[in-house]
């Protein structure tokens, strides 16, 4: 396996020449080994959100835009099979909803694999397919939701369970005169639906996990609606993680019930899918792309920080260095 310094010497190699490097046509090469290996339709999800650069969150997250990327890359696939390999912090819990719907009109047999890191709405992603493949330094993350505020020290991300607790706290509290004064200006930032909005967030992170794990990863079991119900209540306890970015290895999402397969169990399979990984991650440190959609043929949809580039897979490919 060339791992990340070796790739990153494949594409200076080039450099040296006076030929810029040829981002696209080295990721491309080993997503199309990828699928190659195994006869199994290959695309990959991934976003530049684990790496230093000031990007807008809204680009990088998981939106009802990528269901027009996964069109362009799914055209033209036939199924039943996906490996979708999954880099991405997480987004939209609606916009992910629809994703999983299309992809299911589309593939009967979904297995999504996480090189590295598949946190909040890219779990719920997961936990929609029929088996999910992690290795030694792979993480997913909890499913509760989080409201964006806009707070008297600026915009926030808030755990909507966090709300909850804390209007709780303050109802306890304020029952003692001398202390409400305090409370006053943190309540005063509740909206009059907020408290609803968090309790029906909660409810749909949870009750979508559930209807997918149940439907997909656990159809063929007895217990199905049990073990599903289990599953999407433990990643949702804001209350265990005590954070949203908390990390979930391997062993922990096997003992949660989820089906994980090691991808160090095939180790031609694991140097395939980590050389797409950091081919992938190299592109996005020299080009402008912050988000790639990308099929084994090489038909792409390309998100950047100011537009999109839709390349097709049977033209020469076009670095997005020259972008």
């Amino acid at each position: 396996m060339p791992i990340w310094g070796e790739i990153l010497a494949e594409l200076r190699h080039t450099e040296e020449q006076g030929v810029k490097p040829p981002f696209d046509t080295v990721r491309r090469k080993y997503l199309t080994t990828a699928y190659k290996n195994t006869g199994r339709n290959t695309i990959l999800y991934a976003t530049k959100w684990t790496q230093a650069g000031n990007i807008d969150p809204e680009v990088i997250s998981i939106t009802d835009e990528d269901i027009q990327g996964l069109m362009e890359v799914i055209h033209g696939l036939k199924g039943p099979n996906l490996d979708l390999i999954v880099h991405s912090p997480g987004g939209s819990p609606e916009a992910t909803e629809a994703i999983v719907s299309y992809l299911r009109t589309k593939f009967s047999d979904i297995c999504v694999i996480i090189p590295q890191l598949a946190m909040s709405a890219a779990t719920m992603l997961a936990c929609a397919s029929n088996r999910i493949v992690m290795g030694k330094h792979s993480f997913i993350g909890p499913i509760d939701p989080q409201l964006i505020l806009h707070t008297q020290v600026g915009v926030q991300a808030v755990p909507a369970q966090a709300i909850l607790d804390q209007f709780e706290l303050a109802k306890s509290e304020c029952k003692d005169p001398k202390i409400l004064g305090s409370w006053i200006p943190i309540l005063s930032q509740y909206g009059p639906a907020l408290l609803i909005q968090c309790k029906n967030a909660l409810k749909l992170s949870q009750q979508l996990v559930s209807e997918w794990l149940e439907s997909y990863m656990f159809a063929d079991r007895e217990d199905a609606e049990e073990i599903s119900k289990k599953i999407a209540i433990d990643l949702a306890d804001h209350k265990e993680f005590k954070s949203h970015g908390r990390h979930i290895n391997r062993d922990k999402a096997k003992g949660m019930g989820l089906i994980i397969e090691d991808l160090e169990d095939d180790q031609e399979f694991q140097d395939l899918i980590l050389s797409v990984f950091h081919a992938t991650t190299h592109t996005f440190e020299g080009t402008n792309a912050v988000k790639i959609i990308e099929n084994h043929n090489g038909k792409a949809f390309v998100k950047q920080q100011q537009r999109i580039l839709v390349q097709q897979g049977t033209t020469p490919p076009i670095s997005s260095a020259e972008l």
